[in-house]
């Protein structure tokens, strides 16, 4: 072998050297990037979605050649506006790919109503989804993306999860406004049906909720004429509707009335992510209660003890009020945060009536025969929401933007 191609091979050598170590360079200024915006992704998330039950904010940073790709999808205009700000401070190449939901693959249909007296809504898009929440007949919905045959909603509630086509009428903002605007009704029974004709022996077009919200379309003998989101039409008894916007006037959530309500749901099975009149869990019954009282709360026992104002308590409950929500869980410790897992109604005498296998009465006072020894001791804080009207979280029905009553034009 002569010089030349040891020279030649010591060179390949030293390039090889030079592009291993301008890779490693590289990749280092890029992880680096990549690395700062992470941080102002969790920092902003942090900000304005730290609950993504009710919020959504799903990017991510990757690294492109010399800039910078976020991508992803929020509900959160600002949210957004601020992450790039952020990014770009630092003097960084970025590609905005954070598409802001609802998509513009929707069109203009980005609302809907739903159409069935409970509809289940999961949190994936699949009917083998676990079940996240429900919502009931005549509830407004906002609308932001499709998949397959699936819609990522958004209740009243601000819960976000994913509802079957079938569940719901998707509409445009036009036809939203309209159906809004109309004279609606709300079914007032327990249970029950609307009928083809004006006659409870004829067809039955679909059960009925108390709660659930139709639009009123005249009346015909001791019927009510009514239509559903989806142009269906049916006749229920006059007897058990009311005006919708006399129904909303006439809520008066004191702890008489909301412990009443209550009551009517003794028995029923609990099913996890139920809130309606069929099955509940445990914050669904607290929540369907109050919603039947004029008052809109939470979707979960976490986050309804967010709501009202503590209430004082000790071990002999003798500061708790009937109405009162009492939360169950684990305290928070040194090194552990508190952790709500169970929600209860108080009915006063050291009595809560909650949804626990079926919606029942026990009691926190050793010595009653039903009493509940883990309830008792898993026992962590009270909150007083009948004091709250129209604030500190406590959201009045007639106050909401998505079921107050239009104001005529």
């Amino acid at each position: 072998m002569d010089s030349t191609f040891y020279k030649n091979r010591n060179l390949i050598g030293i390039s090889c050297a030079l592009f291993a170590f301008l890779l490693f360079f590289c990749s280092c200024q890029s992880k680096i990037s990549t690395e700062f915006a992470e941080k102002a992704i969790r920092e902003v998330k942090a900000k304005y979605a730290p609950d993504k039950r009710v919020a959504l904010f799903q990017i991510e940073a990757l690294p492109a050649k010399s800039v910078l790709v976020l991508k992803g999808e929020t509900n959160l205009p600002e949210a957004k506006t601020e992450l790039l700000k952020r990014v770009r401070e630092q003097e960084v190449s970025v590609v905005d790919s954070i598409e802001i939901l609802p998509a513009k693959s929707l069109g203009d249909k980005r609302f809907g109503i739903v159409r069935l007296s409970a509809c289940n809504i999961r949190s994936q898009p699949k009917h083998s989804g676990e079940l996240a929440t429900q919502a009931t007949l005549g509830t407004p919905l906002r609308v932001y993306k499709k998949e397959n045959d699936w819609f990522l909603v958004q209740t009243p509630d601000d819960y976000i999860a994913w509802l079957d086509a079938g569940g719901f009428e998707q509409m445009t903002k036009a036809a939203f406004d309209d159906w809004m605007a109309k004279e609606k009704v709300v079914y007032l029974k327990e249970f029950g049906f609307s009928f083809s004709e004006p006659n409870s022996k004829s067809d039955k077009v679909s059960d009925l909720l108390a709660g659930n919200i139709l639009q009123f379309a005249g009346t015909e003998s001791s019927f009510a004429r009514v239509r559903y989101p989806d142009g269906r039409l049916g006749y229920i008894p006059a007897s058990e509707v009311m005006n919708y916007d006399l129904w909303l006037a006439s809520r008066k959530p004191t702890p008489d009335h909301i412990l009443a309500t209550a009551r009517q749901f003794m028995g029923r099975p609990y099913l996890w992510g139920g809130t309606s009149g069929k099955a509940v869990d445990c914050s669904g019954f607290t929540k369907t209660v109050f919603f039947l009282n004029g008052l809109l709360l939470a979707r979960d026992a976490s986050q309804q003890v967010q709501q009202g104002i503590e209430a004082p308590t000790d071990t002999t409950l003798k500061n708790l009020q009937p109405g009162d929500l009492l939360f169950f869980g684990r305290k928070a410790s040194a090194d552990k945060k508190e952790k709500i897992t169970h929600v209860a109604l108080y009915l006063g005498d050291g009595k809560v009536i909650h949804a626990t296998g079926t919606v029942k009465i026990e009691s926190l006072r050793r010595g009653d025969s039903d009493f509940n020894e883990h309830r008792l001791k898993s026992f962590v804080r009270a909150r007083r929401m009948l004091t709250s009207l129209g604030k500190n979280g406590v959201q009045l029905l007639r106050e909401s933007k998505f079921y107050k009553i239009p104001e005529k034009g």
